[in-house]
């Protein structure tokens, strides 16, 4: 977009941009700059877009060297004019790829719900689940399984509410000598989550419960437990070894799980 071409120059913006943007910022603000999209130049740099469609693992690219350094660790402050639906980004490109599915869901789900009570809005691999499934029971929605095994490693059971995950399962490729994946730390400009390969979360909203999958990822093995108790999350983990945890309230919503 050419906002992003010149991020420190004002631009007038669609509508639909310019509120992913706010919601972006919202995003980063709540989760204490976990979530920050201004990691596009770091991705890049780390070959991102020369893994397209898939980067499964045995991808390897040259990293190129990143100039001006990665995302500022400082907190992210766009400006924005609400009435003339300008932006002005600072001083780094973004990249809403972190919230933009969560956002599509949303959006479809609240025009849904004004003409029927039950249904189920999915977006590669983000989904908001209403009412009651054709059975008269809640959605039971499958966690899959990053190792690949095709049976879930776990089963939930939800009403009205979108279920998210974060995984390094597809996106990621070896650049120059070391395996990377596209869940950048922000504080770091490297990949994050150190221990972990997979975060599921249940929430109300869509692009909330996407923005906190990320979050909690990056928080790595180490963490992720207390920060999704101080922020109240519903959310399940994959480590590298394959062993499954989750946060206390997430397993209200747990139907099932492998043992």
């Amino acid at each position: 977009m050419e906002s992003n071409r010149s991020p420190h120059r004002w631009h007038h913006v669609p509508e639909t941009l310019f509120r992913a943007i706010a919601e972006a910022k919202q995003a980063h603000d709540i989760t204490g700059g976990r979530f920050d999209p201004r990691v596009l130049r770091r991705l890049v740099a780390l070959g991102y877009t020369r893994t397209l469609p898939f980067g499964n693992g045995d991808l390897s690219v040259r990293a190129e060297p990143l100039r001006g350094g990665h995302a500022a660790s400082m907190p992210w402050r766009p400006r924005l004019r609400h009435a003339s639906l300008e932006v002005l980004l600072g001083a780094d490109p973004i990249d809403l790829g972190g919230i933009g599915k969560g956002l599509a869901v949303r959006w479809s789900s609240e025009i849904l719900a004004k003409s029927v009570a039950s249904f189920l809005v999915e977006a590669g691999g983000d989904c908001y689940c209403a009412g009651l499934a054709d059975d008269d029971e809640p959605w039971r929605i499958a966690v899959e399984d990053p190792t690949g095994n095709l049976e879930p490693i776990a089963v939930l059971s939800v009403r009205d509410r979108a279920v998210t995950t974060s995984s390094t399962r597809l996106r990621r490729w070896v650049a120059g000598s070391r395996r990377v994946h596209h869940l950048i730390d922000p504080a770091t400009g490297e990949p994050g989550g150190r221990g972990l390969v997979a975060v599921t979360v249940v929430g109300r909203d869509p692009a909330r419960s996407e923005v906190w999958s990320k979050a909690l990822f990056i928080s790595g093995r180490s963490e992720i437990a207390a920060v999704a108790h101080r922020h109240a999350i519903a959310a399940l983990w994959i480590d590298e070894e394959g062993s499954l945890a989750m946060s206390k309230a997430m397993e209200r919503y747990v139907q099932w799980r492998r043992t």
